[in-house]
């Protein structure tokens, strides 16, 4: 039986992804990338480096609403603004992932029209504004204005450029007055050069295949993150087949070891009854049960790795056998 709704598959996720992140770092910006698949589970996510804290959040709210509630994430916001407030919040409460309705998120289809996800940007400086510096050129799909949000988008999925924030015309008159860049010398659209200024990205990505592939290995279908010493993820990544709430803990685990510089497992020891009062100190989750450990670099936590899916213990054999 094939399950419903299908999510995207892992290796198409992160091609988009990596797509996107060409683009962004072609265009001059940055931020986070996210997709979730149509059952609202989060399959790959990136942030590019320097692209800040939160950005990861809403990037991933507006893949969840694309995805789920299959339109445009543009499209929800204008329903949402539109509603009574009371329907507003309902919605919100029964839609925890969907905190942030935001313009900028879009489906994944296949060629028939079936959804198997949304995907959606946002961070530091990812918006529908054009940076300091940017080439006309880079901002216009086809001869007409864009912006370097929906770009990025559009470019992932593979074009057409669609344009969701309602205001590229007016920001670029305000940018290059009455310039016109001619549809052949547009560049947004075209191919970007591979990234090759994300040094940090490629190390949570390296560490996230090393431990994808020793799962493979083991007959293991887990999800990875690799975050921040904040607890920010830099790299998210759910197997297929693995279970939906894998990303959840592989990131709350991960947070744990990295923002208490310990292995997860270790703050139940050492606080017992009271390890649940840690989690009400951050607004990011935490959980203190094996999965999690601390990256360290000369002495010092710089990132937190996290495996879920699995049952606690096996998950911290993985984890320790890949940074062994």
């Amino acid at each position: 039986m094939t399950p419903h709704p299908r999510d995207v598959r892992l290796d198409d996720a992160r091609a988009m992804v990596s797509r996107a992140v060409d683009k962004a770092e072609q265009l001059g910006v940055r931020g986070s990338i996210a997709v979730v698949g149509a059952s609202g589970t989060l399959i790959s996510a990136s942030r590019l480096d320097f692209g800040g804290p939160g950005g990861m959040g809403r990037a991933v709210s507006k893949a969840w609403i694309s995805g789920t509630q299959q339109l445009a994430s543009g499209v929800h916001k204008d329903r949402i603004a539109a509603a009574p407030a009371i329907m507003a919040w309902g919605f919100m409460q029964v839609s925890p992932e969907s905190v942030f309705p935001g313009g900028g998120g879009m489906q994944i289809l296949t060629e028939s029209g079936e959804i198997l996800g949304g995907i959606a940007a946002s961070g530091a400086t990812v918006s529908p504004f054009l940076p300091a510096g940017v080439a006309p050129e880079l901002v216009s799909a086809e001869g007409s204005p864009a912006n370097p949000e929906d770009l990025i988008i559009s470019y992932a999925l593979g074009g057409p450029y669609v344009g969701q924030h309602g205001d590229d015309t007016i920001l670029w008159k305000d940018r290059f007055g009455d310039l016109v860049v001619p549809a052949e010398d547009s560049l947004g659209m075209k191919p970007a050069p591979t990234a090759s200024h994300q040094p940090e990205l490629l190390w949570a990505k390296e560490v996230c295949d090393h431990v994808l592939t020793l799962a493979a290995s083991r007959g293991l279908e887990v999800a990875t993150v690799v975050v921040d010493r904040g607890g920010d993820p830099i790299q998210q990544d759910h197997m297929d087949g693995a279970v939906a709430a894998a990303t959840h803990v592989a990131g709350a685990v991960s947070r744990a070891a990295a923002r208490h510089g310990m292995p997860s497992h270790r703050l139940a020891d050492l606080y017992g009854g009271q390890a649940f009062a840690l989690a009400t100190l951050h607004p990011h989750r935490e959980l203190y049960v094996g999965g999690g450990v601390p990256l360290t670099r000369d002495g010092q936590v710089v990132a937190g790795l996290g495996v879920g899916g699995i049952e606690p213990e096996e998950a911290a054999r993985l984890v320790a056998d890949a940074t062994s």
